[in-house]
């Protein structure tokens, strides 16, 4: 696999999100992860038996992040550094290899057919970065690039494409570095979210986060759909008319294309609010809704060792913990 993105270094132990990793050079993964988001940032320390050990949280001022794929995000670095160094000292981190786990809006991420695909890396970086150049908001030559294989629906080859701008990832990487860690991977929340789902039959991601939403279409270890989108309103204000219309293009892509409906949506992000959505989206999208973290202990995807990370939706770092 090609790996010259961010997404660095680490292994998955199964399903989509595992091969989503191996676009990373394959070592062994860091006992240690850290979220940054605009909220917070949170970390987890995982024993070798892939529990967790310790997790810690620090709040940050409102404003000190702004998630975005072309602009600078840390708009608050004193803030953010102390933040990330005090999550570092609780868990005894310091000078440790770390997942990083960044804002989703931070990693574009693109499923593309060709009827034919170099194999070597060489050939196929430059056609993805022709293919996608206009289909990002900044220069493809400051691109970091990984990209991956899987299934197609026809003949050909599908691939799934992540970019990211080299600036931006530095950003994150040197607040980490400033608190003497050493980062890893880094890839987005929702990329790691996503082993979470249960994808035996169409599922739906669809996460809020700030102003953000990311609504991802996976079945059988492949990914369907990813879209990255601004919201009107955070969790606390959104209503599910407005989720509806955000998420309801992706589920009639689906159905057109693949010729089937969604079995399932998992819902993240939204709190304790979750209950005034499952009414709505059911009725309209004709599937069962639910919390994206409450679905993972029910089906036994995620152990009871990650529950005080589900208690405060920290799904991204649930995902790692599960298959990091």
């Amino acid at each position: 696999m090609n790996s010259d993105f961010g997404v660095r270094k680490g292994i998955y132990k199964s399903g989509l999100v595992r091969r989503v990793a191996h676009w990373m050079d394959d070592i062994a993964s860091p006992f240690f992860a850290l979220e940054i988001l605009p909220t917070q940032v949170a970390g987890v320390r995982v024993s070798r038996s892939a529990s967790v050990d310790a997790f810690a949280v620090q709040s940050l001022p409102a404003g000190s992040i702004r998630p975005s794929a072309v602009e600078a995000n840390v708009a608050s670095p004193a803030a953010v550094e102390a933040a990330v160094k005090e999550v570092a000292g609780q868990l005894g981190a310091r000078h440790k290899l770390v997942a990083l786990l960044v804002p989703d809006p931070v990693v574009r991420v693109f499923v593309q057919h060709f009827d034919e695909f170099p194999r070597s890396a060489a050939d196929a970086v430059p056609m993805l970065r022709w293919k996608l150049k206009k289909s990002v908001p900044f220069e493809v030559e400051e691109t970091l690039i990984s990209y991956m294989r899987q299934a197609p629906r026809e003949e050909g080859v599908d691939i799934v494409t992540a970019l990211a701008r080299l600036r931006i990832v530095r950003e994150y990487e040197a607040l980490a570095e400033a608190a003497e860690l050493v980062p890893g991977v880094v890839l987005s929340s929702a990329l790691a979210a996503i082993s979470l789902v249960d994808d035996s039959k169409a599922a739906m991601l669809a996460r809020v986060s700030g102003l953000s939403l990311t609504t991802a279409i996976v079945r059988e270890n492949i990914l369907c759909g990813y879209r990255c989108t601004d919201l009107p309103a955070d969790a606390s204000t959104l209503t599910p008319a407005v989720l509806l219309e955000e998420i309801f293009p992706m589920a009639a892509y689906y159905q057109d294309t693949w010729g089937e409906g969604l079995q399932s949506v998992n819902l993240s992000g939204l709190g304790r609010r979750v209950a005034d959505f499952v009414g709505p989206l059911e009725a309209e999208l004709h599937c069962t809704v639910r919390a994206l973290g409450t679905a993972a202990f029910s089906q036994g995807r995620a152990g009871a060792d990650t529950r005080p990370l589900a208690e405060r939706e920290m799904d991204g770092l649930m995902g790692w913990v599960q298959q990091g």
